[in-house]
């Protein structure tokens, strides 16, 4: 267990958990850990870890046409992660307690431990998406309108990134602004809210705090999250298979080291 300072952050009118102090050195600790846990459940999380990988590669390559919907899918895939991980939560939570490992299609029934939080959260993931496709056609018609772009290729190639150095910066830079305040209020949230009967606002406050105390540390985080889902879509998803629930797992126990546990009202 951590001895590191504890944060006790306030809001109006939120009961929130305190927050753990984290070092450079724990994130290479949480995916250690999730590795762990990735080759104790390996049957359960290597059959979601292709499922999810194929899901990806079928939505990116069907919109392969429509290059602004495939890009935005690819940055998307970041953005919707961390919900299509609570399957690789239950796990890790089950593995924790040493329970027994669920039947197959058990882990996508963790939602139901608190469906009002998931479900408002899905709400704004969705919210989020559809506004970042419509910026992302934005930002294509706007760089190459009358270029005659037909393809996802059209844009990802060297080529184009050489000749379309504006565009890729300024696409990179939106991305990054969203993707880093989604990770800030996902990081803890979806975990917190599977694992303990906390509501929305209160698991996305604490989520952000965790974020802002930790900030260097959380940054660092999401690099190593973003450089291994990098090498997930560049192996034409292939490698995703294993890197993303290798991820979930990981995240199971970044949240278990980040948020304190108050027996008062957490939901061991």
């Amino acid at each position: 267990m951590s001895t590191h300072t504890v944060f006790h952050p306030h809001a109006a009118q939120m009961d929130l958990p305190g927050i753990r102090e984290v070092t450079f050195d724990q994130p290479f600790r949480w995916l250690r850990d999730g590795a762990s846990d990735l080759i104790k459940a390996w049957p359960l999380s290597l059959f979601y870890g292709v499922v999810y990988a194929l899901l990806g590669y079928g939505l990116v390559h069907a919109a392969e046409a429509r290059p602004h919907l495939a890009m935005a899918l690819i940055s998307g895939f970041v953005f919707v992660g961390p919900v299509l991980a609570t399957v690789f939560y239950c796990l890790s939570h089950r593995l924790e307690h040493h329970h027994k490992l669920p039947k197959l299609f058990v882990p996508l029934l963790s939602w139901r431990a608190n469906p009002g939080s998931l479900g408002l959260f899905a709400v704004m993931l969705l919210f989020v998406l559809i506004s970042w496709e419509r910026l992302s056609a934005i930002l294509v018609a706007l760089f190459f309108n009358g270029t005659g772009i037909s393809g996802l290729s059209d844009l990802v190639s060297v080529n184009a990134v050489q000749q379309h150095t504006d565009f890729v910066l300024v696409y990179l830079a939106f991305g990054a602004v969203l993707a880093l305040l989604m990770f800030s209020l996902s990081v803890v949230s979806l975990p917190m809210m599977l694992h303990r009967k906390v509501d929305f606002a209160t698991a996305l406050v604490t989520s952000f705090m965790a974020t802002r105390l930790n900030f260097p540390v959380m940054l660092l985080w999401a690099a190593l999250i973003a450089v291994l889902v990098a090498i997930g879509m560049a192996t034409n998803f292939i490698a995703m298979a294993v890197i993303f629930p290798w991820l979930g797992h990981a995240s199971w126990h970044a949240y278990r080291e980040l948020v304190e546990r108050e027996q008062a009202w957490a939901r061991e």
